[in-house]
């Protein structure tokens, strides 16, 4: 690792298109597992101007049968079915707060093209008690888990800056402290690195969508001098100076968002979403997917795992992969690297045999990693903007954010 250095991380808001669109892709999944702890769902959403269109693979039978002969009229779908999956998708957009010309919960026009899925994929994941076989991966990957102990979510500073930003300017959004905010927005945070160590924020970048005429006079003077103040309580004071470049709104007007000014797709903020750039990632994007899947059940336990060992001191950072092959249950691979930061006694490989040794976390399959964080919930739209990681492990919701293994590890590694 290099210790001196400049290091920047963005993020995206709740209303930036793409972000509506993985939103959207979640509140389907978190029905569908609603009616269905074992549903399988894969839903893509896309989103532009006054239209929403979702496409993808499911298999829930309460609502969507094939054996149903009586439902095949209806696409095999159950009676009211498709306007509860409608109902959802617009409930997103309403409780975003899209009320425009261009993009409206209620006016927009819906398209659902969601479909059974293939037989020839459900007989290489499921289970067979016959024959002895597991549930096997939902398909084959690489995921990665990472955590640091730079913030107090043991997450890079920059993007754990950058989403905080975010979440501020759409709490006061909704609340109307900020009744000149539109729900899309874009951050990005830039920190000076001297022995590792965050010492000074040399840019912060802030594009906000708005209402008009904010764009010029005294109203840009005072959504520029807000913005400046959510960016003073939400990094540390000692990180700001008269340094610090700020580029609010560097385009001039910004009244055109969402996906009026932008077509969204589900999937494409898989940075965003992870660790900022601070780690590697596996290419797989989670929103729009039920827990057999591993790219985002695994990327889970991934995260879980490397927060546990930075949580329990066994090291300062730490990043882990596992990879899988579609029908095969247990990991074809793990891999551990703490970045030469290991406390003293404690190897990388160590830390693998650890891991392997812990039964309760089910020898890391499909079916164990689900088991282990519980994970057959509808608790998943929470996930869809702002990150899926550094989030508090509250409620049900975002148990991989847990630091209760870290007992299990030490046991494992006989400290």
């Amino acid at each position: 690792m290099r210790n001196n250095f400049l290091f920047t991380s963005e993020s995206v808001s709740e209303g930036h298109p793409d972000k509506v669109s993985d939103q959207i892709s979640d509140a389907i999944v978190d029905l569908m597992l609603s009616k269905d702890a074992e549903a399988r769902v894969a839903c893509e959403t896309m989103t532009t101007t006054q239209l929403v269109v979702l496409s993808g693979e499911i298999r829930c039978k309460p609502m969507y049968d094939t054996a149903r002969e009586e439902w095949a009229a209806n696409g095999y779908w159950a009676p009211g079915a498709k306007e509860e999956i409608e109902k959802a998708a617009r409930d997103v957009v309403r409780t975003i707060g899209y009320e425009q010309d261009g993009f409206h919960w209620e006016r927009l026009r819906f398209e659902n093209f969601l479909h059974g899925q293939s037989v020839q994929i459900a007989q290489g994941v499921d289970s067979n008690a016959d024959s002895e076989k597991d549930e096997g991966a939902g398909d084959q990957g690489i995921m990665f888990g990472f955590a640091c102990d730079e913030t107090p979510d043991l997450m890079p500073a920059t993007l754990d800056y950058s989403h905080k930003i975010l979440q501020r300017l759409a709490k006061d959004r909704h609340s109307g402290a900020a009744p000149f905010l539109e729900p899309d927005a874009k951050s990005q945070v830039t920190l000076r690195f001297e022995n590792g160590v965050p010492t000074a924020c040399t840019a912060v970048v802030v594009s906000t969508q708005h209402k008009p005429g904010y764009d010029s006079g005294e109203r840009e003077a005072e959504l520029k001098n807000y913005v400046r103040g959510v960016i003073a309580d939400i990094l540390p004071h000692n990180l700001l100076s008269d340094e610090t470049d700020y580029h609010i709104n560097p385009t001039g007007s910004f009244e055109i968002g969402g996906p009026d000014g932008d077509a969204g797709l589900t999937g494409r903020k898989i940075i965003v979403d992870t660790y900022g750039g601070a780690a590697p990632h596996g290419g797989g994007a989670f929103s729009g997917k039920d827990p057999t899947k591993v790219d985002r059940s695994a990327a889970y336990i991934s995260r879980y795992l490397a927060k546990n060992i930075v949580a329990a001191g066994l090291a300062k950072r730490c990043t882990i992969q596992l990879s899988y092959a579609i029908g095969v249950s247990h990991p074809l691979s793990l891999y551990v690297d703490t970045h030469g930061t290991c406390a003293e006694g404690v190897t990388d490989e160590a830390l693998e045999n650890a891991i392997r040794s812990i039964e309760s976390l089910g020898g890391l399959t499909p079916r164990g990693i689900r088991t282990r964080l519980k994970l057959n919930r509808p608790i998943y739209l929470r996930t869809a903007a702002y990150g899926h990681f550094g989030r508090p492990a509250q409620d049900g919701f975002f148990p991989w954010e847990a630091t209760d293994l870290i007992g299990e590890l030490n046991a494992a590694l006989g400290r």
